[in-house]
């Protein structure tokens, strides 16, 4: 009863806030005069907000210890590398190599794809892999993206999940990030499959070279958008928990 009166509520103030004379610079304020019923109990309504964000999280202790290392980690090690590198490494070399790792990281996608049978896809994904490494010169350029044909991504979390997978308890990587346990199997297996598969002799070179891994986690940091705190809410935490499961599950479904 509590949320059909919030609904209402709801209903009925923005009725006569869409109902206002125009401001000056030609827009209304919908929420200047908005008012919740007085009756209702606020701690109902946070309570019905939270619960619209929950997402099954056993470990949650635990995953926020991770979480808050996770955003001091990034807060002093992470960003000031990036940001070293972005000073120290010019434009053209740092695509170069953004365009490099990304050509490997096709290499997984298309394996994906064939797994979950998407035929039109793991074309597109193998003409890719074809032109950036032959025109693109091992990919450090990316003419396949100008001749229409974009960056996909498809790893074993989701090939996982197209076919029934749940995704099981949400769980908290240090540094890694946001993930759950049926996507933290499914990185282990990709890991696995661009080592055997040894894509211009990359993953063989990289363990006797951690330069070159380092290199390439810097890279994902730098390419990431994502930081910690931009959403400016104490209850960040609930809300990257929410939007990544709710992406996965987009994700799984296209």
């Amino acid at each position: 009863m509590a949320k059909k009166a919030l609904f209402i509520a709801l209903l009925l103030t923005s009725g006569l806030a869409q109902a206002q004379e125009p401001d000056k610079d030609g827009f209304t304020q919908p929420l200047k005069d908005l008012k919740f019923n007085p009756g209702l109990d606020q701690r109902e309504f946070e309570r019905s907000t939270l619960d619209a964000l929950n997402v099954d999280d056993p470990f949650e202790p635990w995953n926020r210890r991770i979480y808050h290392f996770n955003y001091r980690f990034d807060e002093w090690v992470f960003l000031p590398v990036v940001r070293g590198y972005r000073y120290v490494t010019p434009r053209f070399l740092r695509s170069g190599v953004s365009n490099f790792f990304s050509n490997l990281g096709d290499v997984p996608n298309l394996l994906n794809s064939v797994l979950q049978l998407k035929g039109q896809r793991s074309m597109e994904i193998t003409g890719r892999l074809l032109l950036n490494t032959t025109l693109g010169v091992a990919g450090l350029w990316d003419p396949a993206t100008r001749m229409g044909l974009p960056k996909q991504t498809e790893d074993f979390g989701q090939t996982l999940g197209y076919y029934g997978l749940t995704e099981g308890p949400y769980l908290m990587l240090p540094i890694l990030g946001p993930s759950n346990l049926r996507d933290t199997g499914g990185l282990v297996v990709d890991y696995v499959a661009d080592y055997q598969i040894n894509f211009l002799n990359v993953p063989e070179v990289s363990s006797d070279h951690p330069e070159i891994t380092v290199l390439r986690m810097v890279d994902k940091r730098y390419t990431t958008k994502f930081r910690y705190g931009q959403l400016n809410s104490p209850f960040e935490y609930e809300k990257l928990r929410y939007v990544y499961t709710q992406s996965r599950r987009l994700q799984i479904a296209e």
